[in-house]
């Protein structure tokens, strides 16, 4: 399993499923075709599928062992899910807890889970089907879930949800389980994960969108959620995904988060990056930013 050692921190990740999703203009409508001609050469054929003019895309898992702990930051689509809206997710069984398992890692010896936000893709495996029931699928573990996403999500609070058919069951199956057991921690404004890790509000994809900052020995890095959906967001930081819930909020989000990661030389992790660059080190461009390397798993920094 390739990893990447930040500091005194390890980070590997454990793939769901990878393949295609949708079209550039339907999933980012910002972005006039002219300008996808432009990125062509260097988002294909990694996040760009030219033969079938679809994204390529990802859903894993960060596994993070920091200060003796283990630590998992989003935990994919689940299996067995009842996801009528999104065919895409609906009854997987993906073999996640095999991978994980490869990885090193067994559901009891999970620490912590970092949902950055409550999407389908980033809670589903926060529980599994045992007996007919949803339960946490890592026993031991200390759940942390922004409050403004439990509050949004929460289907007593009846808010009008940009996502609201593909969202739905999320919160009955892979969050209120995990609620009931007394594993949750609502966080807000921010969190101290330990000496190493800490999560910051990044509100607009959901109004609880989160990042983690890692800050080590004298490595940084950023694992950004769905701040960034593809990498084109980085020299487009003004286009949001079809997801968004507040587009300017989104919008906002993503400069300040770059504009950090660039002054203060954080590598960036989205959520759904694919391949051996799922990190990228940025810096300014005027009054955007550009990718001045990747970063691969298999290096160590």
């Amino acid at each position: 399993m390739s990893s990447i050692t930040l500091g005194d921190v390890s980070v590997l990740r454990t793939v769901e499923y990878e393949g295609t999703t949708r079209p550039p203009e339907e999933m980012f409508g910002d972005i006039p075709g002219e300008v996808w001609n432009a990125h062509r050469p260097w988002l294909a054929p990694d996040f760009w599928d030219l033969r079938t003019g679809l994204l390529r895309s990802c859903v894993q898992t960060w596994v993070l062992r920091s200060a003796g702990r283990t630590i998992l930051i989003d935990t994919g689509v689940g299996d067995a899910k009842e996801r009528p809206a999104m065919p895409a997710f609906h009854q997987l069984h993906t073999g996640y807890l095999a991978r994980l398992a490869a990885a090193g890692v067994r559901p009891e010896d999970v620490d912590v889970v970092v949902n950055t936000h409550l999407h389908a893709d980033h809670v589903g495996w926060n529980t599994r089907l045992v007996d007919g029931e949803w339960v946490p699928t890592f026993p031991n573990a200390q759940y942390l879930f922004p409050r403004a996403d439990y509050d949004f999500w929460n289907p007593a609070h009846h808010h009008t949800r940009r996502m609201e058919a593909a969202n739905r069951n999320v919160f009955e199956d892979s969050v209120e389980p995990v609620v009931r057991a007394g594993l949750a921690t609502l966080w807000e404004d921010s969190y101290v994960i330990d000496e190493n890790l800490t999560l910051a509000p990044a509100p607009g994809h959901t109004p609880g969108s989160c990042v983690v900052l890692l800050s080590s020995g004298q490595d940084r890095a950023v694992f950004v959620g769905d701040l960034l959906h593809n990498p084109v967001q980085v020299v487009e930081p003004d286009c949001n995904s079809c997801f968004c819930e507040d587009p300017v909020g989104a919008r906002d989000s993503r400069r300040r988060v770059l504009g950090e990661a660039a002054d203060a030389g954080r590598i960036v992790f989205p959520a759904h990056l694919r391949g051996e660059r799922p990190g990228m080190r940025v810096e300014r461009s005027g009054s955007r930013f550009a990718i001045r390397s990747w970063a691969s798993l298999a290096a160590t920094a």
